[in-house]
């Protein structure tokens, strides 16, 4: 008995110098202020990416089309839905289903998604050899990824450490639906 008093004791003093001069926790924003906070970053790339390069001559005409509208549809709904997925991947004692969310517009998305930038690299015509729109492509994808990817890893360094993977994947899904957009 006085063994365990002892060791009560103990892991009192443990508990009391643990719990003294603690700092309050302040409270990460809900999923969806953070989505809203990344997207609204997202739109400041477009509209970056925009100014700098101008819209697609085409893209009056092609956003009457059906399956450009589902393409874009489908990539923005990708990138949203995998962004709050991610965000709430990261809290505690919530399924892990919440990561199959962007599951339904990524498949909407891959199903309409056109060969364009994996067929177009190189161009041949009078002039000779040219890069094709798929260099174009790249180039809007990269640096449409590169500013929405950091804040991403900084956004979610603390959900990584419940569901590293998923929160990895949910992450790139994010980047990859909203710079498809971008490319469109």
């Amino acid at each position: 008995i006085d063994q365990e008093r002892r060791a009560m004791r103990t892991t009192q003093d443990i508990v009391d110098a643990l719990s003294t001069n603690l700092a309050p926790v302040r409270r990460q924003a809900s999923p969806i202020m953070r989505t809203l906070l990344w997207l609204a970053l997202a739109a400041l790339v477009f509209s970056l990416l925009a100014m700098s390069h101008g819209l697609r001559p085409n893209l009056f005409t092609r956003a009457t089309e059906l399956p450009f509208q589902l393409e874009v549809i489908g990539a923005l709904l990708t990138g949203m839905l995998a962004a709050f997925a991610a965000f709430v991947s990261g809290i505690p004692g919530r399924s892990k289903w919440w990561m199959a969310l962007p599951l339904p517009a990524l498949a909407l998305w891959m199903v309409v998604i056109g060969q364009q930038c994996l067929t177009n690299w190189i161009v041949i015509g009078p002039e000779g050899m040219s890069l094709g729109e798929s260099a174009e492509c790249l180039a809007t994808v990269g640096l449409t990824s590169l500013p929405l990817s950091l804040a991403l890893v900084v956004m979610l360094r603390h959900a990584v450490a419940m569901r590293p993977l998923g929160t990895y994947v949910l992450g790139s899904l994010a980047v990859a639906g909203i710079a498809g957009a971008a490319m469109s």
